[in-house]
């Protein structure tokens, strides 16, 4: 395991002096304090770091679900935080897809519906050939006409990955995408995460918790007191572990 900060041309989303503050004055909680990071197109990152660290924030400034105190998140050659609030729904609509720990599923339709409620709300038609493949792929040909409540958390969450790739999004979030699931339901959906990133060339940034869902990551970001501490390449579960509990020892210590 190693540490790297090396980045490509290919760098499809950066953050640049990233801040972010809730509050003013001596209340002031500084969730970010000036962030400088980039991520690689077809990359699989894992965002980690104790609770109250700044992981989730840092996710929420880079796709634009959260606005920022200074700095910029450069996203496809464009600064978003300057883009106005029906740009930035536009943005979310053809570039970003969401993955939730909840799954988000509408439950009065079908796995196929919830799938191609994207573009069903942008009054977009869909690319046939894309949704086999991504059912396909997904392993739910045979549950397209299930509604959410007769499906399994794991089921549920592969159509939630369906939907978050139908518009072929330049990056897609995952918010603690195993955290409702079983071990063996978590394996089988970071398992399609990684294999989106490797089979469609998807770049994926997803904030977990657990050092294993990390291992499936190419890269993991490690954050405390709203900083970046490490960057590593190619995670393991037990050195991510260790780590986390060591950033934990030393905040606890103070």
């Amino acid at each position: 395991m190693e540490d790297t900060m090396a980045y490509t041309n290919t760098t499809v989303i950066q953050a640049i002096g990233l801040t972010k503050d809730y509050g003013d004055g001596e209340a002031a909680v500084h969730a970010l304090r000036d962030v400088d990071v980039a991520f690689e197109q077809g990359r699989f990152t894992a965002i980690m770091g104790p609770s109250g660290s700044g992981k989730s924030t840092l996710m929420h400034t880079l796709s634009g679900l959260d606005t920022v105190t200074a700095g910029e998140v450069i996203f496809d050659g464009r600064d978003i935080t300057k883009l106005n609030d029906n740009e930035l729904t536009l943005m979310r609509r053809h570039d970003v897809g969401f993955v939730f720990q909840n799954f988000n599923l509408l439950p009065m339709f079908t796995a196929e519906q919830n799938i191609l409620m994207p573009l069903t709300l942008a009054g977009e038609k869909s690319d046939r050939e894309w949704f086999d493949r991504l059912t396909t792929t997904l392993g739910l040909t045979d549950r397209l006409r299930h509604r959410p409540n007769e499906l399994s958390g794991g089921q549920q969450q592969r159509v939630a990955i369906a939907r978050a790739l139908i518009t072929k999004p330049k990056v897609v979030f995952a918010d603690e995408p195993t955290g409702a699931l079983d071990s063996a339901s978590s394996a089988e959906v970071l398992g399609f995460l990684r294999g989106s990133v490797r089979e469609f060339g998807q770049t994926v940034i997803m904030v977990t918790h657990d050092p294993v869902a990390a291992s499936y990551a190419d890269r993991a970001l490690v954050v405390a007191d709203g900083r970046i501490v490490r960057d590593i390449s190619d995670p393991e579960a037990a050195a991510m572990s260790e780590l986390l509990t060591d950033i934990r020892d030393l905040k606890t210590a103070r």
